[in-house]
């Protein structure tokens, strides 16, 4: 899920959690059963507090929460939650947000959101004040790093950035995880003032050579120096005439669609080497 950028509802099959890792090798499991169980814990409903609240832009807020009563949160990086609230009319409103963090050996996760215009749960959101509590579920979600590890392509519009921010710095934790692979992130945006998180990818980019960073602008000013155009026009120049990559896409249906439209028709990649997430 995307992390926020409207409150369309968002539809997507849920992974499981980390049932099988309990099972030695040779067990015969029930995996009915496990389904059944996995889902019904992915259901259950957690209480966080906020702890931190960073105004990103005048319209984007990066959130940090604490989720009570466990010792560690577990998810997959690209993996969203559904946080519910009721509405003054007392109908419970859902609505799936990205984590924009990494998985950590604590209970806290990261959001990042746009508040929008009549959207409900992501300008309450928005509103919190540290200290306040929020109803979720989850993980959910299948928008996922695949194995085994690829060069790959991360793709992403807006506040798209929140799972792509998830994987990139699970990827970067630890050098062995990307290892012997090359990786580009191509964040498109229309202002400066929306490229989020800018010092920690230019971060990655000094500290790993195989990592490359490229944020670029469709309405940018005389005074940027950097790229500027539509994320597709700079996918082109990373990997042309390569068909043995992966591209990570999240943003707005158009951007995403697009992007496929050009790997696929022009570039001839396979539909498999695609995983995307729209958010509208």
């Amino acid at each position: 899920m995307q992390g926020g950028g409207d409150d369309a509802p968002r539809a997507h099959a849920a992974s499981l959690p980390c049932f099988w890792a309990s099972k030695p090798l040779g067990t015969i499991v029930d995996t009915s059963s496990v389904e059944v169980q996995a889902r019904a814990f992915e259901r259950r409903l957690l209480d966080a507090e906020l702890t931190k609240s960073v105004l990103l832009s005048p319209q984007t807020k990066h959130l940090e929460f604490h989720v009570a009563a466990i010792d560690e949160f577990r998810f997959t990086p690209g993996q969203f939650i559904t946080i519910k609230q009721p509405k003054p009319d007392g109908k419970l409103h859902s609505r799936a947000y990205s984590i924009a963090s990494p998985p950590r050996d604590d209970a806290t996760i990261d959001l990042c959101l746009n508040r929008i215009e009549d959207g409900f749960l992501s300008n309450w959101l928005c509103d919190l004040s540290v200290g306040a509590h929020v109803q979720f579920h989850g993980p959910h979600g299948k928008f996922i790093l695949r194995e085994p590890a690829e060069d790959s392509i991360f793709i992403a519009t807006g506040t798209g950035i929140a799972p792509v921010r998830s994987m990139l710095e699970w990827l970067f934790g630890r050098p062995e995880r990307n290892r012997g692979h090359e990786y580009s992130l191509v964040f498109g945006t229309r202002y400066e003032r929306s490229i989020y998180y800018s010092n920690e990818f230019e971060g990655i980019a000094r500290q790993n050579p195989n990592f490359h960073y490229i944020p670029t602008l469709s309405r940018c000013g005389d005074t940027w120096a950097g790229c500027r155009g539509y994320v597709q026009d700079h996918v082109r120049a990373i990997a042309p005439g390569r068909k043995d990559m992966r591209a990570y896409i999240c943003g707005l249906h158009q951007m995403v669609n697009a992007t496929r439209e050009m790997l696929q028709q022009e570039m001839g990649w396979d539909n498999r080497q695609i995983i995307f997430e729209r958010y509208d």
